[in-house]
């Protein structure tokens, strides 16, 4: 088994297709498929089965490329620190539930380093693949956040990917809101006052997904609800159906504009406010790049000083 073997697996997962993995490698598909039978055949496993629309990943394949992305990602690590190849593109992931500050720090790592040597990803989504794509090592980083109500669920899936959770601040619940919205004048909101707007949340797609929810206070019952996948709809929602969202008031205007206010949320006996710990979560044991030391430096720097 060697390095350039499972740089090509890694590829080919990425891509879905043999051909356009090989376009993209700059060898030919018969090279290609025959360095992949090769190293199946040292392992003794399919990794792929290929198809008449690409290439499939076999559950063998998936625990494969999990430990191969690791030694990959180790390697690059090495290449990064000790080698001068200028002509290498350095990859640098981060998988994120909808955080503007988590943006805001992307987009300050990204200035620093800039994208001719290196190619970035930031992928905004759902809670489980935040932790899949760490634990896969298809991102470097990810940021979620723990409670008191979905920390054992986390902390296991954590556990099960070879993660850990690092935390950087403590925040209480807010209500987020337009600021055209009846309510935005008020210095602190109840759930009372919300019951006659829509209370909008991220989609999970899991059957345990009042554990997985990025917003706070998930398991009270709202009245009204409305479920999105993108943090620009949520937005317009607010502003064109005066709903809300509870959250950490940790917002960029930077990113939001300022049409957008967070009023803290007004616990009462029935409703109790609850402690959000956001943090980012790295492989066990893992090294950091030098852009995700940066990257982790840039959260800190927004979150001590937002705005």
């Amino acid at each position: 088994m060697t390095l350039q073997q499972i740089y090509y697996a890694i590829t080919i997962a990425e891509i879905g297709s043999m051909n356009k993995a090989a376009e993209q490698l700059f060898i030919t598909q018969p090279s290609l498929t025959s360095s992949i039978k090769t190293l199946e055949n040292e392992i003794g496993t399919r990794i792929f089965l290929r198809t008449g629309k690409g290439v499939s990943i076999t559950a063998e394949g998936v625990d494969f490329l999990k430990y191969a992305r690791q030694v990959y990602q180790q390697y690059e690590i090495l290449e990064q620190r000790y080698s001068d190849k200028a002509n290498i593109k350095r990859k640098f992931g981060v998988s994120t539930q909808h955080y503007s500050f988590a943006v805001q720090a992307f987009v300050e790592t990204v200035k620093k380093f800039g994208t001719l040597k290196y190619e970035f990803a930031i992928r905004e989504t759902k809670t489980l693949e935040v932790i899949n794509d760490v634990g896969t090592l298809k991102s470097e980083i990810g940021i979620i956040y723990l409670s008191d109500y979905n920390s054992r669920i986390i902390k296991k899936l954590l556990r099960d990917n070879g993660l850990k959770f690092i935390k950087l601040i403590d925040c209480d619940a807010y209500v987020y809101l337009y600021k055209g919205h009846p309510l935005a004048g008020e210095k602190s909101i109840g759930l009372d006052q919300l019951a006659d707007y829509p209370c909008l949340a991220f989609e999970q797609g899991d059957r345990s997904s009042f554990y997985l929810s990025e917003e706070i206070l998930s398991d009270i019952e709202y009245p009204r609800t409305i479920k999105t996948n993108d943090r620009a709809s949520m937005l317009n929602l607010m502003k064109g159906l005066n709903s809300y969202t509870l959250c950490s008031g940790i917002i960029s205007e930077n990113l939001n504009g300022s049409d957008y206010i967070a009023v803290p949320f007004r616990e009462d006996e029935e409703n109790r406010n609850t402690v959000m710990s956001i943090g980012y979560v790295v492989k066990e044991g893992s090294l950091p790049t030098q852009i995700g030391e940066e990257y982790i430096n840039q959260l800190r720097i927004y979150l001590n000083n937002p705005n």
